[in-house]
């Protein structure tokens, strides 16, 4: 099992993690909220993300959502099942 210090620069890495986004009203995730908006609150919600950067003095690593792929900064101790990953493009078959 590794966890984020162990991760090498330069490789390809990913982890399921733990995070709170502001929900709206309609339970979707509230993106661009206008004064007087209003939304549901925060809920935590849980992902699998490609790691992008992370931050050792912080320990914070930015992952990228593979579902979604928006960018959430999460702690150390809020991701799990870390692990080296690697993108596998689908084979589409040729269209006529």
């Amino acid at each position: 099992m590794f966890t984020p210090r162990d991760i090498t620069p330069g490789e390809m890495w990913a982890c399921r993690y733990e995070t709170e986004i502001m929900m709206g009203l309609d339970g979707s995730p509230a993106e661009n909220l206008k004064p007087g908006d209003a939304a549901r609150g925060p809920e935590t919600v849980t992902g699998i993300g490609v790691i992008v950067t992370r931050d050792l003095e912080r320990e914070l690593l930015e992952v990228i959502d593979t579902e979604t792929e928006k960018r959430h900064v999460v702690r150390f101790q809020d991701v799990w099942d870390i692990d080296r990953a690697e993108i596998i493009k689908e084979d589409h078959p040729a269209t006529e």
